[in-house]
């Protein structure tokens, strides 16, 4: 249970990130001072919106089952993780090695951090 709630919350966040970068394009617009209400039509923002605050839900959860110096790095280091991944994959942006080498460091350090927390 505790482990899901980790990765629900990664995936929330990692997910609000994409939207709210889908939201900036067009059909979609941004409210602005003659078109103060656009937000409202603008899904991805709203959605977006939404996790962000469902994955803090989540992450104030996981404070009940794990220590801070493990639940934040791992929320954290997962959603960089996986907005890196679904920035290539749903947007095409570029993965360049540099990229690849720093997220492994990344995803070493909350190893490191997680089995000497124990």
């Amino acid at each position: 249970m505790k482990w899901l709630v980790l990765l629900l919350g990664i995936a929330f966040n990692a997910s609000a990130s994409l939207l709210i970068k889908l939201a900036l394009h067009p059909p979609f617009r941004l409210p602005s001072l003659t078109a103060p209400w656009a937000a409202l039509e603008n899904w991805p923002l709203l959605l977006g919106i939404f996790l962000y605050g469902s994955a803090f839900v989540l992450y104030a959860v996981a404070l009940k089952f794990f220590p801070l110096n493990v639940a934040h790095p791992i929320l954290t280091s997962g959603a960089i993780a996986s907005v890196a991944v679904l920035s290539v994959v749903v947007l095409g942006e570029a993965l360049r090695p540099a990229m690849v080498a720093g997220l492994g460091f990344i995803v070493l350090g909350v190893i490191l951090l997680t089995t000497c927390a124990r």
